[in-house]
């Protein structure tokens, strides 16, 4: 098992500073957002839109910020179960991982839409460069869950199976499902954001948002099959397979179907500062 090799090779903490330890999912998440920055930055100049590297960059600490908290909240109140009732201040843990993508997503955009109305720019506009720098995010963010150990899948005798003992997955061979969903939700679905958004003058507003959210959750929904659910929720409804995952990804591919449907209708140009 050569992956397996890998991962116990790995240490979530990547460098130790006196009391001070950093870790890679603190990393993941500055690299996530420094990269999608780049990207919405790219692509706002080969658009030929007015929004300048200050925009962007003030557009990204509003994201950050609404991720951050979105995705922790979401976390607590959708998976915790109770938990952090009981331990309150665990809340605030965020170093060992518990960052719901749904969370993050209603996040990124609430933090976005404030500071776009503040800096009076397009927020149509703002939700499809997002769209297209998001993946890139979710790839590190996927890679640091691997290297911490957590949200990994059921048990497998595939050659690249892991066996995450060490976090509580026990003496077996698991899929690695972190590493799937890095490949679809980060590589798979950037490629496809780069493809669409080669079009010149580019496509209309809502596009790539819609298709972010539509591939996303089709990603998300076929990868819970082999990923095994939070520990304090199990399977839902009484069924052997359905996951809190998929019951919140499910929707996100109808709003994008819709989204997109609504674009091609309006079929309105994508634009930088308003007024």
């Amino acid at each position: 098992m050569w992956l397996n090799d890998i991962y116990q090779s790995l240490n979530p903490i990547a460098v130790t500073i006196g009391p001070f330890a950093i870790r890679w999912y603190g990393l993941a998440y500055l690299a996530g957002f420094v990269c999608a920055g780049l990207v919405m930055r790219a692509l706002a100049r080969r658009w030929r839109l007015d929004i300048s590297g200050d925009d962007v960059v003030s557009v990204m600490i509003g994201i950050a910020f609404g991720v951050i908290v979105g995705a922790r909240l979401f976390y607590v109140l959708f998976y915790g179960a109770g938990y952090y009732l009981a331990h309150p201040l665990e809340v605030f843990a965020t170093w060992d991982g518990g960052m719901s993508f749904h969370g993050g997503l209603v996040g990124a955009i609430a933090g976005g839409y404030i500071v776009s109305r503040s800096l009076h720019i397009s927020f149509a506009t703002i939700c499809d460069l997002a769209a297209c720098g998001a993946p890139v995010g979710l790839f590190f963010g996927r890679c640091a869950n691997f290297i911490n150990g957590e949200l990994w899948g059921k048990e497998t005798s595939l050659p690249w199976g892991v066996m995450f003992s060490d976090t509580g997955g026990g003496a077996v061979y698991r899929h690695p499902s972190q590493l799937y969903e890095a490949l679809l939700e980060g590589v798979v679905l950037f490629v496809i954001m780069m493809v669409l958004s080669r079009k010149r003058p580019p496509r209309p507003q809502g596009t790539f948002i819609g298709t972010f959210l539509a591939c996303y959750g089709v990603f998300r929904f076929l990868i819970e099959f082999v990923r095994l659910p939070d520990a304090q929720l199990g399977y839902l409804l009484g069924t052997d397979w359905l996951t809190m995952g998929q019951c919140l990804s499910a929707p996100l591919v109808l709003i994008g179907i819709i989204v997109i449907a609504t674009a091609r209708r309006l079929d309105r140009p994508q634009v930088g500062h308003l007024g």
